[in-house]
């Protein structure tokens, strides 16, 4: 059997911020590592929230007031802002909240129920890759993967050409500079979006996996279901599909089996997160 590929150390929450309840973290497109954090959360109203950001081992702090989500999940702006999102919403209900870089509330837009991928891109923009019961339920969702412009103008989403598959459910993202990934159920296709481009459909022969990443041609899938969740599947991307090369682990640096762990997919990075959400880990396709 193939030897097992490691994680490497990424990031992690300075130890004077880890008295507060993490409400989310991700990487963002640049590679900086943020944490949204909170004391005391009002049951019934707004409440204030610091977003720590590491990068390259250095910790800065936002300080975000009147903050609207109860389950939020955020990302970065290229200006210093933030956006932040609720994973539900009902219609009406405008679930994104927009900050700038003083942590100051400066828009609300809403982009649909279900919230499984909330990424932002270079430029600003906003990925936004949903689940089930968003797609089925809500027409905003309905199309399962939309990009959005930082203050709610719809700007793309994806359109099965006939013949193939629509999504009923997000099950990987990978927001990147060049191009976008998405790996949706049923038929767990990998799609390929480029700006002026048609989507590019590839089968696959990987099922259940929640990360995906690219390098050049080659590709990898992590995660599946029961005991698989920690397996990673290397490939090569042809022109209409992904042959599978190898299958393996992803563990700790030491050799030890992951747990569960939330992944951010960014280009050939994938990054992992395991409770309690304090550190962030990486593989790098691109390394290997």
């Amino acid at each position: 059997m193939p030897a097992d590929r490691h994680l490497a150390p990424y990031a992690r929450l300075p130890r004077a911020y880890r008295d507060r309840e993490v409400l989310h973290s991700t990487v963002d497109a640049f590679g900086r590592a943020h944490w949204l954090l909170c004391g005391t959360r009002s049951p019934h109203g707004p409440y204030d929230a610091l977003v720590v950001t590491v990068e390259d081992g250095y910790a800065d702090e936002t300080r975000l007031s009147a903050v609207e989500p109860r389950h939020p999940m955020i990302d970065a702006l290229p200006d210093g802002g933030f956006l932040l999102a609720d994973v539900r919403s009902r219609a009406g209900d405008d679930q994104v909240q927009v900050f700038d870089a003083l942590g100051r509330p400066s828009g609300r837009f809403r982009v649909g129920d279900g919230i499984e991928h909330f990424l932002t891109d270079a430029s600003g923009h906003v990925w936004v890759g949903h689940f089930d019961q968003g797609v089925l339920g809500d027409r905003l969702s309905e199309p399962g993967i939309r990009r959005w412009s930082s203050a709610g103008r719809p700007l793309w989403e994806y359109d099965a050409a006939p013949g193939d598959q629509p999504v009923l459910d997000c099950y990987a993202l990978n927001v990147d500079h060049r191009a976008t990934w998405a790996y949706p159920y049923t038929d767990f296709p990998l799609l390929e979006v480029r700006e002026g481009r048609p989507t590019r459909v590839r089968t696959t022969p990987v099922r259940y996996a929640h990360g995906v990443v690219v390098h050049g041609r080659q590709v990898a899938f992590f995660g599946g279901p029961g005991d698989t969740h920690d397996r990673l599947v290397t490939g090569r991307l042809t022109a209409t599909t992904v042959e599978a090369l190898e299958i393996t682990r992803l563990t700790h640096t030491d050799g030890t089996r992951l747990g569960g762990c939330r992944v951010v997919c960014r280009g050939p990075r994938l990054y992992l997160q395991e409770q309690p959400g304090t550190e962030w880990t990486l593989f790098d396709l691109s390394r290997q």
